[in-house]
């Protein structure tokens, strides 16, 4: 049988001719515009006749495989009769260390170029020409070669050669995988209430192309019901990857275990998690470099027989079988990781990887992205999220602190720390003894310093040993510099700057007040994007802040639970700031109250750790129950220990002192008995501040409720993911106390779930 098989010229080359180590380079966003531009002005000076960015492709048999190739080349020039063929490569740095067979790989790809243009006009004998050009000094080397047309004959087999193994596994995989999912039936036994009507909902918006939110309760199953008829319409030719992201471990755990099931139940998957650089790294100091790992020194003269190992041998591959893979293997765990995304049929991940334009999955090409679902999981969590990836901060001390470190080591770092060091302290001397300022804009002095200060820290760091400690400091102000210079890029009316002035220290900041535009252009690129929480509510306002249109489809769909398995209770006790200490007392007896005579587990949540402390040593004077409590430096041993305390059967009883928002109030399902009650102290609201007064102002001058979008919204989703702590399945019953005075108000009731609308006040 004949298989056919598309791919770039990019990946084709990259695949066969990758060798050699991790090597971690500095390239700002500034000098990638300017290759951008020179690239260009290399073309402009192109005569008439020739050509650029001509489109080019054959098809190349080989074996059992139809090799349909297809690429891009810069240039195609024509001079004397002869034909050449022009690859422009740009560079930050120096000209004079390339040499003609410093980069294998560029000749492999401007050859294919060669190949392709010459068996499509006859031609038996052609140039190749490398371009290189220093994109600051717009310095230019060339190097040209001359081929016959059995020459790339032999040398395209060789390509198709290299490639075959590869290519046999995935189109052999990719039809036992589509017929699996043309085939496979939901994995259990029947729908629960509102799974139907969700995947239903999920399946109509990947074949209409359209994005959907989806406000669904905890306990119908979520995850299973958007990955199963994503994974259908995979089967039918709709899609070709799922990019499942989360914002917890926790979660993407749950994606895992769904993934398995479907592949017990005979689904044909191949998934991949990607976990942080930091977490997974096997240094105990993450640095990427030949010289400084082993798992980096000739990273790629291992992968591609790695990458075919794992996938013909695994199906849904952890973080533990990436590091079980990658130490025998002799490779980076992360980096492995990214390469087996690639080529996977799913991708469990941080939102970062889709939507941190830091990190994000950049290989993903637009054409992929085309046929490629996004499954948004806890989207609720993706506006402060969002907020964050898309906001950048300086601080003066790190300018400061460089300055005195390389005065005597290197002049332009030198100067160009001091230099913004001025900055900040002519930007103090003009706030006029304010504390907080919003600027107009982004300063242009300061972009031009930054772009400065980038460029000769980039230059610096590329001719010195990155795990010198002394360069540690510079790598990061390098980092932030260049993040501040990306941010810059963004800014427009939903972004504000502002400096905070403190003693010791001076910030500037480009905050993202609103997110949802950038988050709708990320999303615009799949096929389809799925936004689901159990806490998607307000409906309309997520929808508004995560980026949806009129045309995009929404549903709400009820809680499966009855309210006969909850005990509500809403307590008249005013929790607000300037009321926190007089109300101790009065939760401290209610707790007494309450939980005297009972057995099981409870949590009681808190809104900041300081009243749980406080509310906590009032509450243990009493000596009569069994306590602990989270603090914010808990480590996973530490976390672990937490939950493993809420033991199933517990005949006495234990409480739980945790904070809202925090690592115990999303994410943790304690399943049955493990957990007896919940009581949630106060409304949730974020802490008034600089920030959030900002975001109030500035939607408040759009025309909505800016003190609901910046502090109520937020803070009512905050207590729905704790009080979804409680009731997970059919089976599961509790009590839960909503202690708050405002709980007792019409808009608070509106917001409140229908199966907690039945509650006593104490």
């Amino acid at each position: 049988m004949i298989h056919e098989y598309r791919i770039s010229v990019r990946a084709l080359v990259e695949y066969v001719h990758r060798s050699g180590s991790i090597d971690l380079r500095f390239r700002t966003n500034t000098s990638m515009a300017e290759g951008t531009k020179v690239h260009q002005k290399i073309q402009r000076q192109y005569a008439k006749t020739d050509q650029k960015e001509l489109f080019l492709q054959t098809i190349f048999p080989y074996r059992n495989i139809q090799f349909h190739i297809e690429g891009r080349c810069d240039g195609l020039l024509f001079h004397d009769g002869i034909v050449t063929i022009d690859e422009i490569k740009s560079t930050s740095g120096e000209l004079e260390l390339i040499t003609e067979d410093s980069y294998p790989v560029h000749w492999a790809q401007a050859k294919c170029y060669a190949y392709m243009y010459a068996i499509d006009h006859g031609i038996q004998e052609i140039n190749v020409q490398l371009t290189y050009v220093q994109v600051d000094t717009e310095q230019i080397i060339r190097f040209k070669q001359t081929y016959t047309m059995e020459e790339l004959r032999l040398f395209i087999r060789l390509m198709a050669e290299g490639y075959y193994e590869f290519a046999h596994w995935q189109v052999v995989h990719i039809a036992e995988r589509n017929a699996s999912f043309q085939s496979a039936e939901f994995p259990f036994e029947g729908y629960r209430k509102g799974q139907r009507k969700l995947a239903g909902a999920v399946y109509k918006t990947i074949a209409e192309g359209k994005s959907l939110f989806a406000n669904a309760p905890t306990g119908i199953g979520k995850t299973v019901s958007t990955i199963f008829p994503s994974l259908k319409a995979v089967g039918e030719g709709v899609l070709e990857k799922l990019l499942y992201v989360t914002a917890r471990t926790t979660t993407r755990q749950a994606a895992e275990d769904a993934f398995s099931l479907l592949v017990e139940n005979g689904l044909s998957i191949k998934t991949v998690t990607i976990t942080a650089k930091e977490k997974i790294c096997f240094q105990e100091t993450t640095v990427c470099g030949k010289a400084q790992c082993e798992f980096a020194d000739g990273y790629y003269d291992r992968v591609n027989p790695a990458l075919l190992d794992i996938l013909k041998n695994e199906n849904v591959i952890s973080r533990e079988t990436i590091e079980s893979y990658a130490r025998k293997q002799k490779l980076c765990p992360f980096e492995f990781s990214l390469d087996l995304a690639y080529v996977s049929d799913a991708i469990i991940c941080d939102y970062n990887y889709v939507f941190d334009p830091r990190v994000s999955l950049q290989r993903l090409m637009e054409e992929q992205k085309k046929k490629t679902i996004l499954l948004v999981d806890e989207a609720h969590n993706l506006v402060d999220r969002a907020r964050s990836m898309f906001s950048a901060e300086l601080l003066k001390s790190v300018f400061l602190q460089l300055k005195r470190q390389y005065k005597d080591k290197h002049a332009e770092i030198f100067t160009t720390s001091n230099k913004i060091n001025q900055f900040f302290i002519d930007l103090k001397k003009r706030s006029e003894s304010e504390k907080v300022i919003e600027l107009t804009g982004i300063p242009e002095d300061l972009f031009e310093l930054l772009e400065q200060f980038t460029d000769a820290a980039e230059q610096y760091l590329l001719l010195n040993p990155q795990n010198d400690a002394d360069n540690q400091e510079l790598l990061e102000a390098y980092f932030s510099a260049q993040n501040f210079i990306r941010i810059s890029g963004l800014y427009d009316e939903r972004f504000t700057v502002y400096t905070e002035i403190s003693r010791k220290e001076m910030m500037l900041k480009i905050f993202c007040l609103d997110p949802s535009e950038l988050l709708k252009k990320t999303s615009k690129g799949y096929r389809s994007a799925i936004h689901f929480s159990a806490t998607l509510s307000p409906l309309s306002f997520f929808i508004d802040m995560l980026g949806g249109e009129e045309s995009d489809y929404s549903i709400s769909i009820a809680s499966p639970f009855s309210p006969d398995q909850n005990e509500v209770y809403i307590k008249k006790v005013s929790t607000r700031y300037r009321n926190r200490e007089s109300s101790k007392k009065d939760l401290v007896a209610m707790l007494q109250s309450l939980l005297t005579g009972r057995t099981g587990n409870y949590l009681v949540f808190f809104p900041s750790y300081r009243y749980m402390n406080q509310v906590f040593e009032d509450f243990n004077q009493d000596g009569r129950f069994q306590t602990i409590i989270q603090n914010p430096a808990m480590d996973d041993a530490a976390r672990t220990a937490f939950l493993a305390a809420f033991e199933s059967g517990n005949e006495s009883i234990l409480i739980g002192f945790a904070v809202m928002g925090g690592i115990f109030s999303e994410g943790i399902d304690l399943k049955g008995d493990r957990l007896s009650g919940v009581v949630i102290v106060g409304v949730g609201m974020p802490q008034i501040g600089r920030e959030r007064d900002i975001i109030k102002n500035y939607f408040e001058s759009k025309g909505k409720n800016g003190f609901d979008y910046a502090y109520v919204y937020p803070g009512m989703n905050k207590v729905l993911q704790a009080g979804g702590r409680l009731i997970r399945s059919e089976d599961d019953h509790g009590l839960i106390v909503l202690a708050d005075d405002r709980f007792l108000t019409n808009k608070y009731q509106k917001m409140l779930p229908e199966n907690w609308s039945s509650f006593t006040i104490i």
